[in-house]
């Protein structure tokens, strides 16, 4: 339905199932369409452009921003429509997923692991939380 994408990863549908949200690792940004009612896809759009920012894994919350992990940067980003940076988490390994959730949605949790990975077969990924300003919605 939709193609031409630069390493498409994380993917994140509104609330009102009306948009979907792609991340484009290798396009530095963040892409959405317009989700019609036979599930096609019309109005591809630059949602966020990101020229420092790798997103993988993505969510949304409820103030309509958009977190994304990076693995390079070794962070999750929170941004608005726009590209405007509302906060920033620094990790010590890169982050490659976040979604919101817990008891009051409010809770983000971030998978991190050492990058490039370690070549000797050990395992420190890790599952990091943090405190978020707005709570989860949409899907995932």
């Amino acid at each position: 339905m939709a193609g031409d994408f630069e390493f498409p990863n994380g993917l994140a549908v509104t609330p009102d199932n009306g948009t979907l949200i792609v991340a484009e690792s290798y396009g530095n940004r963040l892409t959405a369409f317009d989700i019609l009612p036979d599930g096609g896809l019309a109005n591809r759009r630059v949602w966020a452009d990101l020229p420092d920012g790798f997103p993988d894994g993505i969510c949304l919350d409820a103030d309509g921003a958009v977190w994304y992990a990076d693995v390079p940067g070794q962070r999750c980003v929170r941004v608005r429509e726009g590209g405007e940076v509302l906060q920033t988490v620094g990790f010590d390994q890169g982050a490659f997923a976040c979604v919101l959730g817990g008891p009051e949605g409010t809770t983000l949790f971030v998978t991190t692991a050492p990058w490039p990975p370690a070549q000797d077969g050990s395992r420190s990924g890790r599952v990091v939380t943090v405190e978020a300003p707005a709570r989860a919605v949409g899907y995932p």
